[in-house]
């Protein structure tokens, strides 16, 4: 058998087939909005690249800062550690002064104080002995109190305690009133505690009689007052009453009080 192969495009004529189609412009303008998007879709995750870099960045600088003031913080937590021992250490030292500079304010001298009664003994009265009764100190208030003072803020005094003879009652009432008279007595608080009528004892100077057993009156020993009186010392600082203990010749005590007031330490 045979085919036929019949090409219609090779047998077709030039003018059958007509002129080709001309080629189409590129025209760029259309293209514009596409590059504009891939502008854009390039431009933010570039921003965000930068803007995670800058962020690590600064994250980096953070911590460091960090780190540094974490060790700065803890050099401090030691100087302050450090000044506050000191403080503590010096507040230990002021109480521990300002308990000896007191000692020397509360003194009150025995020559003074003997010199003082010396003067206000009436004729007709007799010491036979003076004692002084330490304070009764309040309890600390607070731990390492080292000085304890009264109720209303004064310096703790003691109290003397002289017993005697005096003639009469009117006596020992105007030695205590002569008493009262004392910068170094506290006259509020001085009182007569005991008064009573004895027989004169040897140390008055009083003769005992002497009773024979012929003689048929008996003759009664004279009779005198024995008294005791307390008086509390005086509050006032002894650095109030420097005039006073000069006159009565306390010169150590007065020289180290001046020399304490030089220095600050008592006002």
């Amino acid at each position: 058998m045979y085919s036929l192969d019949i090409n219609f495009l090779k047998d077709r004529s030039p003018e059958e087939v007509g002129p080709a189609a001309p080629a189409q412009p590129i025209n760029l303008q259309e293209y514009i909005p596409v590059g504009i998007g891939l502008g854009v879709g390039l431009v933010f995750p570039g921003l965000i690249f930068l803007g995670v870099w800058f962020l690590e960045g600064q994250s980096t600088s953070l911590q460091q800062k960090i780190t540094q003031l974490q060790e700065e913080s803890k050099r401090l937590d030691g100087q302050i550690a450090d000044i506050n021992k000191i403080r503590a250490e010096t507040a230990a030292v002021k109480d521990q002064t300002q308990a000896l500079v007191t000692v020397f304010d509360r003194i009150r001298p025995w020559s003074a104080m003997l010199f003082d009664l010396e003067k206000r003994i009436p004729a007709n009265v007799q010491v036979e002995n003076i004692k002084q009764i330490p304070p009764e100190l309040p309890a600390k208030s607070q731990p390492g109190q080292q000085q304890a003072l009264t109720d209303d803020g004064s310096i703790p005094s003691g109290v003397i305690e002289i017993t005697g003879y005096a003639r009469s009652f009117s006596d020992v009432n105007d030695f205590l009133l002569s008493m009262a008279e004392s910068k170094l007595l506290d006259a509020s608080a001085s009182r007569i505690s005991s008064a009573e009528l004895v027989d004169a004892p040897p140390i008055t100077g009083a003769i005992p009689p002497e009773n024979t057993s012929e003689s048929k009156i008996k003759i009664k020993p004279q009779q005198v007052v024995k008294y005791t009186i307390k008086a509390d010392l005086s509050k006032v600082p002894a650095s109030e009453l420097i005039s006073e203990l000069e006159n009565k010749g306390t010169v150590g005590l007065v020289n180290r009080i001046r020399s304490l007031q030089k220095t600050g330490a008592l006002p």
